[in-house]
């Protein structure tokens, strides 16, 4: 079988080119005349070539969507659903961040997809149910053409869980009130038409109101943390390690680790135990590259049977939610290199911020004990009463 190829274009302009090799792998080889800069940090261009042993390069494969939209992305374009590279050349036309995939001018042109849901020519990761949306003036929300803007994200109940719209909106709306709205996404809740359902619509971030990409990268493409069997790969780390992605590559450090912290908090007071690489992004902005908005936050402790481990380990350890006291992150503050002064400060900050919050998060007058919100808020006060005694 013949080795396919790809052209890699960032902010649309070709940027090099992605081969797969004999062994089964990948190699990246910047164009000649590129000139300018890394593409990725993963991808320094001061290398010229960049080469993966085994499948494809995972700053490329992280690209790639997930789970539920994976599977309808590979059934729409009759692609086999594990072929990364097979997928990114059918619909890596738009991707998250500014770098996008597209097959050789003399490769042979490949059948059109039509079905709308599944967004033909763009992608976006995740497992989650999800599809790129636009605004329509007279239907709103609708799933995103293969050409034209698409600065939206909305994100569905899956089958087995039909709380989780309503979930991540509570979750969003309690962090950017303790965090500060700066600190969280946009995002509203609005039914999508053509399918009928209610979703989290969520404002993408690397996206300029006129449509220019922004590099946008999250922790395991930057790590370079295979996608592994499961995707399992991206909780293959510890929060030092997003730390120190932090440190290396923010134009600004300090602030960035601060927040990094403070945000690890409240993940951990709302029950977050999903936190994983993929939900740590640094974003390009007129400083530089900084700590994205956060994204993706979602009070998983509500839910039997889902893992209560934190999704990556801190202290050295795997631990459990109920184990992530004040102690714990102290140290963490300090391995990371925050002065105790810091750490202070964030702790107290952190306590107006959940006084604040609480009006967030207050069951409604007619809600049952057990009821929904009523559970959401006993998951916070538990974790209140370890990290913020």
């Amino acid at each position: 079988m013949t080795p396919r190829s790809a052209v890699i274009l960032f902010k649309d302009e070709p940027a090099g080119t992605l081969v797969e090799t004999a062994n089964g792998g990948s190699r990246f080889v910047y164009d000649s005349s590129w000139r300018d800069g890394d593409v990725a940090c993963c991808l320094p261009a001061l290398r010229r070539e960049h080469e993966w042993a085994v499948g494809l390069h995972p700053f490329f494969q992280h690209i790639g969507s997930e789970g539920w939209l994976r599977e309808q992305k590979a059934r729409a374009a009759h692609v086999v659903e594990d072929d990364d590279l097979g997928l990114l050349l059918r619909y890596g036309a738009d991707c998250i961040g500014a770098v996008s995939v597209r097959p050789l001018d003399d490769a042979a042109p490949l059948p059109e997809i039509t079905e709308a849901t599944v967004n033909p020519g763009r992608t976006v990761s995740g497992v989650q149910r999800k599809l790129l949306v636009s605004r329509d003036a007279d239907r709103g929300f609708v799933p995103a053409a293969a050409t034209g803007p698409a600065p939206y994200i909305a994100k569905f109940n899956s089958e087995r869980i039909d709380s989780l719209v309503r979930n991540e909106a509570l979750s969003l709306r309690w962090t950017a009130a303790v965090l500060g709205k700066a600190e969280v996404t946009e995002f509203t809740s609005a039914r999508i038409a053509d399918l009928g359902e209610i979703a989290l619509v969520v404002t993408r971030f690397d996206r300029t109101p006129e449509g220019g990409k922004l590099r946008l990268e999250d922790c395991a493409q930057i790590l370079r943390k295979p996608r592994g069997q499961d995707y399992a790969g991206k909780y293959d780390a510890a929060y030092e390690d997003v730390a120190a992605v932090v440190s290396q590559y923010s134009s600004r450090p300090q602030i960035d680790l601060a927040r990094l912290f403070r945000r690890l908090l409240a993940f951990v007071l709302i029950g977050n135990c999903d936190a994983h690489l993929k939900n740590f992004s640094l974003l390009e902005t007129p400083d530089g590259l900084r700590l994205s908005p956060a994204y993706d936050v979602v009070n998983t402790a509500l839910y039997d049977g889902f893992d209560q481990l934190l999704a990556l380990s801190i202290g050295g350890r795997r631990l459990q939610l109920e184990a992530a006291d004040q102690a714990l992150f102290r140290a963490f503050g300090k391995e990371i290199g925050l002065p105790d002064r810091v750490v202070d400060q964030a702790f107290k900050d952190m306590k107006r911020g959940v006084e604040r919050a609480a009006s967030v998060i207050r069951p409604p007058d007619a809600e049952p004990e057990d009821g929904f919100t009523h559970r959401f808020k006993e998951i916070v006060d538990r974790s209140c009463l370890r990290l913020l005694p």
